[in-house]
């Protein structure tokens, strides 16, 4: 494995290298994030004030510049004075990583500030519901259209362009309309989530879906299968490991839209809570918040890409007992859903 190269061409990784790759990945990033908060020489552009002395609008523990920290210094010296002194640091915008995991603890153990706002599991909570919802929605509708569109050109005709147009509309501009017409609760916020995906994911599927190898479509055609059968035994059996793909990638574009969605309406969910850390300057609170969500759609998408490893197993050239289910759901055989894999009992 070592003589192999490691940039070839379209070519996999081995297992050992692929997992190495996948831990430095986030390593690196950490260790950057370390390198820049604890070694004072790489960047600290303000002083923390460790004792004022004689300057008369400096408070101990008072982060400001270095540049005005030197010049405010050199003039209480100037005058005989007693010097202020401190130590480097970052801005409190940029919180050390020890601070931000210490925070990923203490953000679901700390008690709201204020009266009425919500712990930090019950504003994820909220937030999960609004992705949920929205998503769910928009791919009921949204996969059974591109599906469509991509089998039928007349379909596609009458119904991209349209869809086509909208989706450069940003979703946040139906904000307000959202609101004239689901209220000011979770409605909107999961109208938002939909809008923002479900013209995508029409487009998305339809082009995944006019990938199908031709070759099965004459097939089955020269077998006598109808436009229905077509659809649903061929085009959609046969396209499923992309369309499951798709959505999951269609998932984290949802996630992104929720920042957005939160802020419509009665302000709830992760967005309040990480605007609301924002405006009492717990920062680390903040990025506590924002690891949360990536750790949430990171364990999400791995879990789904285990789900769909073993749901399409034939694709590793692996036995799975859900491909007799899919099977059996599509087209009740398997001759053209896996045409490479021989039946049981050939060789």
């Amino acid at each position: 494995m070592s003589r192999e190269p490691w940039f070839d061409v379209l070519r996999p990784l081995a297992g050992r290298r692929r997992l190495w790759l996948w831990v430095l990945s986030f390593t690196l990033p950490v260790l950057v994030w370390s390198a820049v908060s604890y070694v004072p020489f790489l960047w600290h552009p303000v002083m923390r004030v460790t004792d004022p002395g004689e300057v008369s609008w400096f408070t101990t523990g008072m982060m400001i510049d270095r540049h005005e920290f030197a010049s405010e210094a050199a003039k209480v010296v100037a005058t005989g004075g007693r010097a202020p002194r401190g130590e480097r640091a970052n801005p409190i915008f940029l919180p050390a990583p020890h601070e931000v995991a210490r925070a990923l603890y203490t953000a679901f153990t700390t008690k709201p500030v204020l009266r009425g706002e919500l712990w930090l599991h019950e504003s994820l909570w909220l937030s999960i519901q609004t992705i949920f919802w929205g998503f769910v929605v928009s791919s009921a509708i949204g996969v059974p259209l591109g599906i469509l569109c991509g089998s039928f050109a007349t379909l596609s005709r009458v119904t991209e362009p349209l869809v086509d147009f909208i989706r450069y509309m940003p979703a946040p501009a139906f904000g307000a309309l959202m609101v004239a017409i689901f209220g000011i609760y979770q409605e909107p916020k999961i109208a938002i989530v939909f809008i923002g995906t479900f013209f995508q994911q029409v487009l998305v599927v339809s082009n995944t879906v006019r990938k199908v190898d031709p070759a099965l479509i004459e097939a089955a055609s020269t077998l006598g299968a109808s436009r229905r059968k077509l659809v649903w035994r061929v085009i959609v059996p046969a396209s499923l490991p992309d369309l499951y793909n798709d959505l999951r990638i269609l998932l984290g574009w949802a996630w992104t839209y929720l920042i957005v969605a939160e802020v419509v309406g009665i302000s709830s969910g992760i967005t309040f809570f990480i605007n609301q850390q924002a405006k009492y300057r717990n920062f680390d609170n903040v990025y506590a918040a924002i690891l949360i969500i990536g750790i949430i759609g990171l364990l999400t998408d791995q879990a789904l890409a285990f789900v769909g490893d073993r749901l399409f197993a034939w694709r590793t050239g692996r036995r799975s007992r859900v491909r007799t289910v899919v099977t059996r759901l599509f087209a009740g055989r398997d001759v053209l859903l896996f045409p490479d894999e021989p039946e049981e009992g050939t060789s």
